[in-house]
């Protein structure tokens, strides 16, 4: 055999050897910003209980610092299955201009009152890509949140709080559009309504395409909804500037 052919032979056998470069199995998501509040409106319990603001009655500690985290497995070309953690926590300071009832507590007016706002929530995504193209990718899906909820109030030396955990099935969507070679337009969210209240967690943001694999954007998310049932009346809206980053491995 002669000497290129023999180094063809030996490149070609190299090659075979060596492992192909798989498509990406997993995207890790971070994100943060800063957040702010537009509603927190409460009567607990919901018969008995007096309805006030967190945002209006009281003042928001807003805008606050976030963080969230996002881990998608991709087991097949059109199917995501990711875990979020999203934790959430605003303080309010203010004074009632009235008494208030709260969880089987009074607060009395023109008096200084501390209260919080938790909604920590946790989900497992299922989703299924209908449309999977270079440019444009839409799927849909379904999400089992976890929600770890609570309402604090606080004045001079007493203290009281209403929580829950809860789970809350949720429709879940999302839509890339890469309308040119290191630019996207994405929206994805979960929502869900019924009689008894709304879940609504959605975001729209412009996307670099570093490389292939490493992407960073800037967006707005609203997070907006409340139950109201025989326990608690409870609807809040957020507001999020948001600066995220996509590494898929």
């Amino acid at each position: 055999m002669s000497r290129p052919a023999s180094l063809l032979a030996a490149s070609l056998l190299l090659i075979s050897a060596c492992p192909a470069i798989s498509a990406p199995q997993f995207d890790l998501d971070l994100e943060s910003g800063a957040v702010w509040n537009s509603k927190a409106d409460v009567r607990i319990p919901n018969t008995g209980g007096t309805f006030f603001s967190l945002s209006k009655d009281l003042n928001a500690s807003d805008p606050n610092a976030y963080f969230r985290g996002r881990l998608t497995w991709h087991p097949g070309a059109r199917h995501d299955i990711s875990l979020l953690y999203a934790p959430l926590e605003m303080d309010f300071r203010g004074q009632f201009n009235r008494s208030v009832r709260f969880a089987g507590t009074d607060f009395a007016a023109a008096t200084a009152t501390t209260g919080a706002f938790r909604f920590d929530s946790y989900r497992l995504t299922y989703r299924y890509n209908f449309l999977q193209t270079e440019r444009c990718v839409f799927g849909m899906g379904i999400t089992a949140k976890v929600r770890d909820a609570e309402v604090r109030l606080a004045q001079g030396g007493k203290a009281t709080s209403d929580s829950g955990t809860g789970f809350v099935p949720l429709v879940n969507y999302r839509l890339v559009w890469r309308f040119s070679k290191p630019f996207s337009l994405l929206s994805e969210g979960d929502a869900l309504g019924a009689p008894q209240g709304h879940a609504v967690d959605a975001s729209a943001a412009l996307q670099w395409h570093a490389t292939e694999r490493l992407s960073v954007r800037v967006g707005y998310r609203i997070l907006d909804g409340g139950a109201d049932n025989d326990t608690v009346y409870t609807f809040s809206r957020f507001h999020y500037s948001l600066v995220g980053l996509n590494f898929s491995f």
